[in-house]
């Protein structure tokens, strides 16, 4: 016991080796450094000159109130002029602010149990005094400053640290509140902290305890008894929402930027999940003409940016050409609390962006597997097509949206989230959490359970799969779990082949009823034969049920007992100052399992009119498609005894000559061709593709391969086991082979391609 007690005391000095030495004042974010740097880029850059000048006009305005909010703008004023005027301004609020009532005085969170001391606003309060202390500590008194920082520690550091971190008050857990909010009122508390060491040395020891905590709460894997989701992707996401991961990852960083400012030479522990948040925000964003649009799964907005997190990613270090294109996206004062240029932060940490690249060096898709988010592409320029999928958690701010898509088409999000209100309204919990606003398959007019919303979908939603093969992308959305009350199986595949995303629904219930494909859209809308298009300005897709049946010809849905049928459903809008229309494809049957196959046809433009002929196909076990489009035909083969329907038994089936166990196939040749001299093939979930006696595809377990032939080029994407062994047919001898994005070496014999892939760990 004493060798331990030693070992966590010299763990201790090492971490609080900083306190030996008093903190130089301004230490926290407007340094004499930035501040010198600010002064030159005045000179040299118009849009920093432009910028000073709103900071200053506001910082004037200021002078004429008596309030703590805005005090980082007096403070900056006085850094950047050393106008004691500012100085004194600051003062006399500091002053008056620690001689006042108590910051503890919100009665909803003093009602609770134990009483929440803290929150947000509350953790705002102290950045602000701690920024406005900091930079005016060198104009103050020995005597004012010893008064301010005990009236700082009251208001502020024993709530927000006592509440959040600090032993033996401390009532929250990572378990219980692990997400924004803990950045938040931790990290302010701590920066607090940090500008009352020379005053409160127990502010010393406070502020070290944030620095060391902090990876806990980026490290939270979640937990099983309680149902709380791990907190981030292992590619660096984080399940809250753009909007939320925003905040609680820029509040950790302005934590971390302030400690290695006013602490030097001091190590910041290591928190690997930070590796991939930059990137993360990339791949959740759409450059657009005009506004930088980003995901708005859960409750977030179209407008929210990522600003903040990555301008402080930046100074920390990660310094990649990749953040700077990203920030020449955002548009100045488009997101409400951005780090904009016009900011106090932003005027000092936004860098410079005169090398931003054109276009960042990023791969068009990418799955964030832990936290159920997939993003495809066709490309990185402005106004391209974007395909986003949601299938994850339940809980807090993620919605249940399990198996939900956005479409983003030539700079708009023509299917798009039905998006969300302020929480106290009861529009929020009764329509824009539920599955209701979103684009899901409802089954009798249920999706997920509405308690969900509190206790958390105790069976969560998976994506897995992602392949990107250029023309042909896929990614499979696995649903079931949420959905369990009702559903045995809710999958659905996104199956990407040049103009049209396939959705493949593959549907089954516990019981007979009555399924429906939900649809909420931007623009007008407008049913023509047995499409709805969708147009607003350039953009345009065309929807087109293809299975269960196709959309009902025509208006007199009487006359087509059996084709689905649209029911237009009206939703309130964000605002809440209306209503908008979303859409409903009815299946009026009532059954226990279908198969669905929707078309969403890409048009060039609201009055492109050559749009795909399609043709419904079907045999013996199978059903599919047949799509011609601008000289080729693509043939889409669903497999229905390949869903779990047998339980030992393969899933053969024999279409149009081919013969496989595969779940899907698609098969791309020249309109003028045969189908067996295929330039593309997609499998999904299949060990053999066989016709006329030679193997197009062989592998003892069962993969899902994109094959792409280009004369003596192959292309082949291959996953679906950590250990595999396949074959597949080239006609002659390759001169390269690209197996999963790398150049391989070719094994060829008797026209088949040899690979091996070994990813066991």
């Amino acid at each position: 016991m004493k060798h331990f007690v030693i070992l966590i005391f010299t763990a201790c000095i090492t971490v609080f080796g900083c306190a030996a030495q008093k903190v130089t004042h301004p230490c926290l974010l407007f340094t004499p450094d930035r501040i010198q740097q600010a002064k030159q880029r005045i000179k040299n850059e118009a849009q920093q000159s432009a910028a000073w000048n709103e900071l200053k006009q506001k910082a004037d305005e200021l002078l004429k109130k008596n309030e703590l909010s805005g005090c980082d703008y007096l403070a900056l004023a006085y850094c950047m002029t050393d106008d004691r005027t500012y100085a004194d301004k600051v003062k006399k609020i500091l002053l008056n602010t620690v001689r006042g009532d108590n910051w503890s005085n919100n009665s909803e969170m003093l009602a609770r149990k134990p009483a929440w001391r803290s929150e947000l606003q509350l953790a705002h309060k102290c950045y602000l005094s701690a920024i406005a202390y900091d930079a005016i500590y060198n104009t103050l008194t020995e005597t004012e400053r010893k008064e301010i920082a005990a009236g700082l520690d009251r208001l502020g550091l024993q709530p927000s640290l006592g509440d959040w971190l600090i032993e033996p008050t401390r009532i929250h857990s990572l378990n219980s509140m692990g997400h924004n909010w803990w950045t938040a009122c931790v990290c302010m508390g701590g920066i607090l902290a940090i500008s009352v060491e020379n005053e409160l040395p127990q502010a010393r020891l406070y502020a070290a305890k944030v620095n060391e905590g902090l990876p806990e709460w980026f490290a939270f894997a979640g937990d099983v008894l309680q149902n709380k989701p791990k907190s981030f992707d292992s590619n660096g996401g984080m399940y809250e929402s753009v909007n939320y991961a925003n905040f609680g990852i820029s509040e950790a960083l302005l934590f971390r930027l302030c400690w290695k400012n006013a602490f030097p030479g001091q190590p910041l522990p290591g928190i690997p999940q930070l590796s991939g948040t930059p990137e993360f925000f990339m791949h959740a964003c759409y450059p657009r003409t005009g506004n930088l649009n980003s995901l708005n799964f859960g409750d977030s907005h179209l407008n929210i940016t990522a600003e903040n997190t990555l301008e402080l990613s930046y100074a920390l270090g990660q310094k990649s050409a990749n953040t700077l294109w990203y920030l020449n996206q955002v548009v100045q004062g488009q997101n409400r609390d951005g780090y904009f240029r016009n900011t106090p932060i932003g005027f000092l940490y936004f860098p410079d962006l005169k090398n931003a690249p054109a276009l960042p060096d990023l791969p068009t898709s990418q799955l964030f597997g832990d936290i159920g988010w997939a993003t495809i592409r066709t490309s990185w320029q402005k106004d391209a097509t974007l395909l986003a999928v949601k299938s994850g958690h339940t809980w807090n701010h993620s919605h249940a949206d399990a198996n939900s898509f956005i479409l983003f088409h030539k700079g708009i999000d023509l299917i798009k989230d039905g998006g969300n209100c302020w929480y106290p309204f009861p529009e929020y919990r009764g329509y824009f959490f539920q599955s209701q606003a979103h684009n899901v398959v409802l089954f009798n007019g249920e999706g997920q359970p509405t308690e969900q919303q509190y206790h958390g979908s105790m069976l969560d939603g998976h994506l897995s799969g992602l392949m990107d093969g250029g023309n042909i992308k896929y990614v499979l959305a696995d649903g079931t779990g949420p959905v369990a009350n009702n559903f045995i199986r809710n999958f659905r595949h996104f199956l990407w082949i040049d103009q049209v995303i396939y959705l493949i629904d593959d549907l089954k219930t516990y019981k007979p009823g009555k399924f429906e494909w939900l649809w909420h859209t931007e623009g007008t809308v407008k049913k023509e034969g047995y499409d709805l298009i969708v147009s607003e300005g350039k953009a345009s897709v065309a929807i087109r049920p293809i299975y269960p049946e196709m959309l009902a010809p025509s208006e007199f849905v009487h006359d087509y007992p059996d084709n689905l049928y649209v029911e237009p459903v009206q939703g309130p809008t964000e605002d809440l100052k209306g209503k908008e229309t979303y859409y409903s494809f009815h299946y009026p049957a009532e059954v226990n399992k279908v198969k669905g196959l929707t078309a969403i046809i890409l048009k060039d433009s609201a009055a492109d009119t050559n749009l795909p002929k399609m043709e419904r196909m079907d045999g013996k076990n199978w059903i599919g498609v047949k799509v011609r489009y601008n000289g080729k035909v693509t043939d889409i083969y669903i497999n229905l005894l390949a869903d779990g329907s047998l339980m030992h038994s393969n899933s053969w089936i024999w279409a149009d000559g081919w013969e496989t166990d595969a779940y899907l196939l698609a098969v791309t040749y020249p309109e003028n061709g045969k189908p067996e001299e295929a330039s593309d093939l997609f499998i999904s979930y299949g060990s053999a593709l066989r016709r006329n006696g030679i193997s197009y595809m062989a592998s003892l377990s069962k993969l899902d391969v994109i094959q792409k032939n280009d004369g003596k080029k192959v292309q082949l994407h291959v996953q679906g086991q950590p250990f595999i062994h396949a074959t597949f047919f080239s006609p002659v001898k390759p001169g390269s082979l690209l197996l999963n994005g790398k150049q391989e070496a070719i094994r060829y014999e008797d026209k088949q391609l040899s690979v091996t892939i070994d990813d066991r760990k």
